[in-house]
């Protein structure tokens, strides 16, 4: 059972110096230990998230993407950042509406509808403005480091892969190498319907904690092995108000990302007692398996 986690009053208190006094507080933290998130009623009616971020590079992340990134997704198409607190890791935020769409049961239209609101603000997302120097290298540099992380994945996957699984793993990481210049920009790091909040107004993205320059693929991964998988309309959807077709070395790149989220899947899942990414994890490396026998 979810134990509620109660908002510190020192937080409360400085978030009451931004927005007025405060009436009503819900723990609104998602089902795992170092989520804390909190929902404010204002006096005025009007309703605030508090979060305090799991860790100072989350927290770094979170802060510049909503300084210098998010603004490029529109009006109410993301939370804005009121104010932060460094010292403890939080940030308050405006809500948007909307509910995650993963929990809504579209229609197979209205998911076609979803996909291609997400493409259009995921495009506006990696394009949002140009890279400087330094954000530029950790892009170009971002494939080789998801492929320096399968030896991570791996070591703490342990004998949950066989020797055949582990071994398809590192050749797709070692293809990941050799894939060649893509095209960067900042991606969100965690994009799937969970993170898209759908209303009659719109979809909203929410949850930046993990934007950062990489390889603007990288923000497909999740939706290649899920979402798309089994519907392929709605991958359609998205690219078509996405502007472009993936090239050739985006769509290789692809396939080795899978790989690479498969073994942190079933690194991460059950360690975390997540059932959800440890199915995630088994299918996708189940998949690649069959695949890549003769």
């Amino acid at each position: 059972m979810k134990q509620t986690k109660l908002l510190p009053a020192d937080l409360q208190h400085w978030a009451e110096q931004r927005i007025g006094p405060v009436v009503a507080v819900r723990d609104a933290s998602h089902d795992w230990p170092r989520s804390r998130v909190w929902e404010l009623r204002s006096e005025r009616g009007i309703d605030w998230y508090v979060k305090v971020s799991p860790g100072k590079k989350f927290f770094t992340r979170e802060t510049r993407a909503y300084r210098h990134v998010v603004p490029a997704l529109g009006h109410r198409r993301a939370p804005h950042l009121v104010d932060s607190r460094a010292g403890e890791l939080a940030m308050l935020l405006s809500v948007v509406p909307g509910a995650p769409a993963s929990e809504l049961g579209p229609t197979d239209g209205e998911w076609r509808a979803v996909h291609r609101q997400a493409g259009a603000l995921c495009a506006r997302l990696h394009e949002a403005g140009p890279l400087d120097r330094a954000d530029l290298a950790e892009a170009q540099a971002s494939l080789e480091a998801a492929a320096d992380g399968a030896e991570k994945y791996l070591a703490r996957a342990g004998a949950r892969l066989t020797a055949d699984e582990q071994q398809v793993i590192r050749d797709h990481a070692a293809r990941l190498r050799r894939v060649g210049p893509v095209p960067v920009g900042y991606v969100h790091g965690d994009n799937q319907p969970r993170n898209w909040l759908w209303s009659t107004t719109g979809l909203a993205l929410v949850d930046f904690e993990r934007t950062r320059p990489a390889a603007r693929v990288q923000d497909l991964v999740i939706l290649a092995v899920g979402e798309w998988l089994d519907h392929p309309d709605r991958e359609q959807a998205f690219l078509q108000a996405y502007g472009r077709a993936l090239s050739t070395a985006e769509r290789h790149a692809l396939r080795c990302l899978t790989a690479l989220d498969a073994a942190n899947c079933l690194a991460w899942g059950p360690d975390n007692d997540d059932a959800e990414v440890t199915a995630r994890g088994r299918r996708t490396l189940d998949r690649l398996m069959r695949e890549n026998r003769p």
